[in-house]
């Protein structure tokens, strides 16, 4: 009878209650759809979305920006940090017992202040397990293991949004990049046609064909074409400077794969608004931060309780190393102790206070970012699906401006027009091409802004990839 008693009694001091309120998920007011439909779209938000691209060279710079981007591994290491602070505040709820042995010589103090004519010297020899418990009856421990681990998760999540964000950047780098590198091949095939043309121009001149002003505007034309190339060359080391700092590298060149013209546009991903609470790492991370919160005004209530611990020890003391283990050397303790607030001078109601009003930040934080992912996808959405359109028209208008030049030119050679028609045309042409490839950026750079915002698994199969380097 009395051990089913001891029993029910251990369990009791054990688990004892938890005060504070436990975790409920809020309510969150999800939009019914987005503001854009997508018909025909495949669930592609649980692949490697940019392996849809068809380069090579970009999955491998992604491979590598996995395994060695700084931010990556400070994330990680931070991961392993809330790992053994969660340890640390988990072991509490164990007793905790250890071992010491002591061996010692003295003087007797008091021999030497009465003046004794010889003074005490003596040997101590000991050895004592000790251990000690708190019991945590009213759950404070409980729950700031609860703060601790759901800390833990949050720092978990906050690695994946840097894998997130990571991704996305190296993939909208290289886009950018070849956006780059066909605006400077754009740049440079006009600056030598119209070189090509400034040569005839000045044979013409020679002749008494032209004047000098027709000369001299086909000249401006072409040094126009020639200042862009700088520009350009600079922005594309800069370019291959960020991304290769993205790759965890120092500043160099970067391997090229596809061109912009021939990269794939990968397809919309299919989801549901509400998806977005399990699919996005900065959506988890605040949920988190927000257990941990509400799990931390228990433990700043639990202070109002008593708190209880055990403590005993047991071992053997003696003055002589031989007799150290004989019977007549055991020495014990077993102590229990209670300890109570009456008076704090509103110390503990402070921190409790403040845990609610840092639960209160949480929550609201936890609401926002809820908000911007749907707004993001939404934004994501529209520019993808606008961009489309006015690559199309850019495309149409490129063809028109290519005829209007050509146009241009044969009404100037044969006299019916001024060469500031074909200066016009030309760099019509010129901008209207650069604009081209620009919005064949910002479509493809919409769909990764998508991916990102929708999350989902494709963000656990970039994660293994971060300790494996490879998505197979």
């Amino acid at each position: 009878m009395r051990k089913p008693i001891a029993a029910a009694l251990f369990a009791l001091l054990a688990g004892g209650c938890m005060v504070g309120p436990d975790y409920v998920r809020p309510p969150t007011d999800a939009p019914a759809a987005w503001r854009l439909d997508e018909k025909d779209v495949r669930d592609l938000a649980n692949t490697a979305w940019w392996e849809q691209f068809g380069d090579p060279v970009l999955n491998d710079l992604i491979v590598v920006a996995l395994r060695e981007n700084k931010d990556l591994l400070i994330a990680s290491a931070r991961v392993d940090e809330f790992a053994g602070r969660y340890g640390f505040v988990r072991a509490q709820l164990f007793p905790q017992a250890g071992f010491g042995a002591d061996a010692r010589r003295q003087r007797d103090i008091g021999a030497v202040v009465i003046g004794a004519g010889n003074s005490t010297i003596f040997d101590t020899y000991s050895t004592v397990l000790n251990a000690s418990w708190e019991i945590d009856l009213w759950g404070r421990i409980r729950r700031e293991t609860e703060a601790a681990r759901a800390q833990l998760m949050a720092s978990e999540e906050a690695r994946r949004g840097v894998v997130l964000s990571l991704v996305g950047s190296v993939a909208g780098a290289y886009i950018n990049l070849r956006d780059l590198d066909r605006q400077l091949e754009i740049a440079r095939a006009t600056a030598k046609a119209r070189g090509e043309s400034y040569e005839i121009f000045k044979l013409r001149y020679e002749g008494g064909i032209i004047s000098l002003l027709e000369l001299s505007q086909n000249r401006s034309q072409y040094e126009e074409a020639l200042a862009t190339i700088p520009a350009f060359e600079k922005a594309i080391a800069q370019q291959e400077n960020g991304l290769s700092f993205l790759l965890g590298r120092n500043p160099g060149p970067i391997a090229r794969g596809k061109t912009i013209d021939d990269l794939v546009l990968p397809g919309i991903p299919a989801g549901l608004p509400s998806e977005l609470l399990e699919r996005r790492p900065d959506i988890r991370q605040a949920e988190q931060n927000l257990i941990a919160a509400n799990a931390l005004i228990g433990a700043a209530r639990a202070q109002y309780y008593p708190t209880i611990s055990l403590t005993g020890l047991f071992g053997y003391s003696s003055t002589s190393l031989s007799s150290l283990f004989e019977n007549q050397s055991k020495v014990w303790q077993f102590a229990g102790a209670l300890k109570m607030p009456i008076f704090t001078a509103g110390a503990i109601a402070g921190q409790v206070e403040a845990a609610e009003a840092t639960q209160q930040q949480a929550l609201f934080a936890y609401q926002k970012s809820i908000q911007q992912g749907f707004r993001e996808v939404n934004d994501a959405l529209i520019d993808q699906d606008r961009t489309k359109l006015q690559l199309q028209a850019q495309k149409r208008q490129v063809a028109a401006l290519e005829e209007y030049a050509t146009i241009a030119r044969l009404r100037y050679e044969n006299g019916y027009t001024s060469f500031i028609e074909v200066l016009d045309a030309d760099r019509s042409l010129f901008n209207a091409q650069l604009q081209y490839t620009q919005s064949q950026q910002v479509e493809f750079q919409a769909m990764i802004n998508l991916y990102k915002a929708m999350g989902g698994g494709w963000v656990v199969v970039a994660d293994k990839m971060t300790r494996t380097g490879d998505s197979r």
